[in-house]
């Protein structure tokens, strides 16, 4: 597979919607994750990421414009022990439930399909990352549509076992803006990292398309110690 450079990815698409890239630093000593969040509607576009514990959460910048939270208030990322889930819905409390009762990522998400948001419905993308004695792999789920047909939930995992420095992968929402807008396709794009997080975070939000971008969320987490570093940028302030 093709690397891609992560900065024309997002520089050249007005509207990938949400977005997860979870990698390995060049350097090799950091694992990396970044979620971020897009929004066409006031009601998406009026929220800010916030620290909650080991995780983040989203919540309404303006509570009195917050008119639906169903689909946009939930928790993007909470830990659970050695393992981090990243997510772009509710569906990170069924990972992180079921996988504290002992279920695989990919079984956790047997209870769940794509978002009930008809007529784009929008494909369910999350992450988990799992760093333990200085070793480090991760995985990918998207669930979606079958075309566009709510009657069939298509479900895909990736796994990245020993994932190598400098590569990263890149999954999200939409291929591009549109009505309806088209969902993600193909597997995780292969995505160059960078050992600056300063640097990284500041290459993904320049990148953002300015009208639609909303808040972006970067971790890096040292492998041989399993400290991490968290970053959060909002539009809202």
């Amino acid at each position: 597979m093709k690397m891609l450079s992560l900065k024309e990815e997002l520089a050249n698409n007005a509207y990938p919607g949400r977005g997860i890239v979870i990698g390995k630093t060049p350097n090799g000593k950091y694992a990396v994750t970044a979620y971020f969040i897009m929004g066409r509607s006031t009601n998406s576009r009026n929220r800010v990421f916030v620290e909650e514990g080991q995780g983040i959460r989203t919540q309404a910048f303006d509570p009195s414009k917050l008119e639906d939270p169903s689909l946009i208030i939930y928790a993007p990322v909470r830990v659970l022990g050695n393992k981090t889930i990243v997510t772009n819905g509710d569906q990170t409390d069924t990972i992180y439930e079921g996988m504290d009762k002992q279920l695989t990522f990919e079984q956790s998400l047997r209870s769940r399909e794509f978002e009930p948001d008809g007529p784009n419905y929008t494909p369910r993308i999350s992450g988990i990352m799992h760093i333990e004695n200085g070793s480090y792999n991760y995985a990918m789920s998207i669930l979606k549509s079958n075309n566009g047909n709510p009657d069939s939930c298509n479900r895909y995992t990736f796994a990245y076992e020993n994932p190598v420095a400098g590569e990263g992968h890149f999954i999200h929402t939409y291929m591009h803006d549109g009505n309806p807008l088209p969902s993600f396709e193909g597997e995780p794009k292969l995505v160059d990292m960078m050992d600056d997080m300063e640097a990284f975070t500041d290459m993904l939000w320049e990148n953002l398309n300015e009208e639609n971008k909303v808040s972006l969320f970067v971790r890096y987490i040292n492998i041989a110690t399993g400290q991490y570093t968290t970053k959060i940028v909002n539009k809202n302030k």
